[in-house]
């Protein structure tokens, strides 16, 4: 649906004495069955409820792993040690995944990667029951995690468009969304509460098990064949290819670029919330829990209301609408003192954060050739989980020297400044669909 369908100018235009009756159509034309338009695809409803099981096993595992290893080490810096192992694979292999998810079939690909996860789980709760577990194993076990998560990404989220027509992609996106938020805000606490009445074996036993219905509802589906495309070239010039193409292609080079200085600037205060938390609200574990979940909950509110809009034709607008207002509302977060003020404000930045990537996953997927999705995919991939250490990094020496207030409002500066200059430069973003 257009503005024009539906006789409502497009923002940045006057709406005229009519703007009430114009809201009362745009809210008839509004079918709340629309929030769940990709769930209409038997086979994207075999991927929704399979993957909804399986996030719930992942971070029990991913929550198990951390109070395991400091259980057995009683160091934090292990945890850091575990974190590095697990998003090292990122950057030694998630660009030749794209590669293969090019040149193979997708849907093979990721059953092959879940085969693998499942295998690691089993072996990591094996050797928690019996008792041989030790700290360089777990480290080990995090790296071969990454490295098949790093394999697995490019073509998850080249694969949508297998499973959903272009124009329900956006939906399918934001259900996905949905769908991680929920077992984000869910999924950590049934973890902690099993490893604390069983132990870390059964979790891990779980999330092995938990794989076991995407591999099922994988090879249920029924898909169009297809004969990936092969060109003969190294993987090294394919890769040179797809870096090519973004670089060359505006739109695709303008997201890259958002989610690079939210990664880097806008998302990185997530790293400094517990001392938020004690420092600057004067609260406890349970206070940076209230503002970890209104994150969660804010990004779980925006992706229903991306599915309910996914077929609306202002994908651009929505996205420079969003990667602008995290910026502002971190401003507005730096100089409030007051909990519930802080959860509110918190909670409208999770909604600009999903705002920001689920948008920017779906114009990348629908502007990229299908020959050469899995690549482009990776370079998002890469850009989304690669930089994220590093804006963790930076923000928290900054914290450490100028203090925490300081350090989010120069990164929320930052980040205004950085999506005006996309903007200046890439003003066909506010135009694309």
């Amino acid at each position: 649906m257009s503005y024009d369908e539906i006789n409502i100018p497009p923002p940045g235009k006057p709406a005229g004495k009519n703007w009430a009756a114009q809201f009362e159509v745009l809210r008839r034309h509004i079918n709340f069955k629309d929030a769940f338009a990709a769930l209409r695809y038997p086979n994207y409803r075999l991927w929704f409820w399979s993957q909804m099981f399986s996030l719930f096993g992942s971070w029990m595992q991913s929550t198990a792993l951390g109070f395991l290893i400091y259980d057995l080490t009683g160091s934090p810096a292990y945890l850091g040690f575990v974190g590095f192992a697990s998003g090292l694979p990122t950057w030694l292999f998630m660009l030749y995944a794209g590669v293969i998810a090019d040149r193979v079939s997708k849907r093979n690909l990721i059953v092959v990667t879940q085969i693998a996860l499942t295998s690691l789980a089993a072996t990591v709760s094996a050797m928690t029951f019996l008792h041989f577990i030790q700290p360089w194993h777990i480290i080990v076990m995090a790296f071969l995690l990454g490295t098949a998560n790093a394999f697995e990404a490019p073509s998850r989220h080249a694969f949508l468009l297998e499973m959903v027509s272009p124009e329900d992609l956006t939906n399918a996106i934001a259900l996905n969304s949905a769908m991680f938020n929920t077992a984000t805000a869910v999924g950590p606490a049934v973890g902690g509460l099993t490893y604390a009445l069983f132990g870390p074996a059964w979790c891990f036993f779980i999330n092995a098990v938990s794989f076991i219905p995407v591999i099922a509802a994988l090879k249920m589906m029924k898909l169009p064949r297809t004969k990936p495309q092969t060109t003969g070239n190294s993987p090294l010039d394919e890769i040179k290819e797809g870096f090519s193409f973004t670089l060359k292609h505006p739109l695709i080079k303008a997201v890259i670029a958002i989610i690079a200085i939210t990664t880097l600037f806008g998302m990185s205060f997530v790293t400094l919330l517990p001392a938020w938390a004690v420092k600057i609200l004067h609260g406890d574990a349970k206070t940076n829990g209230f503002l970890q979940s209104a994150k969660g909950i804010g990004s779980l509110i925006a992706a229903l209301i991306i599915a309910l809009l996914g077929r609306f034709n202002f994908r651009g607008k929505l996205l420079t609408f969003g990667s602008f207002l995290l910026p502002v509302l971190l401003v507005i977060f730096t100089f409030v003192s007051w909990t519930p003020l802080s959860v509110l404000v918190l909670t409208g930045i999770g909604m600009s954060l999903i705002l920001v990537f689920n948008l920017s996953n779906a114009i990348v997927q629908t502007s990229a050739p299908n020959h050469i999705r899995g690549r482009i995919m990776s370079i998002y991939a890469l850009t989304f989980f690669g930089l994220m250490p590093f804006g963790a990094l930076a923000i928290g020496a900054f914290a450490e020297r100028f203090g925490e207030k300081t350090a989010i409002l120069v990164s929320a500066i930052t980040a205004f400044a950085g999506m005006a200059l996309v903007a200046c430069l890439a003003p066909r973003l506010k135009k694309s669909t």
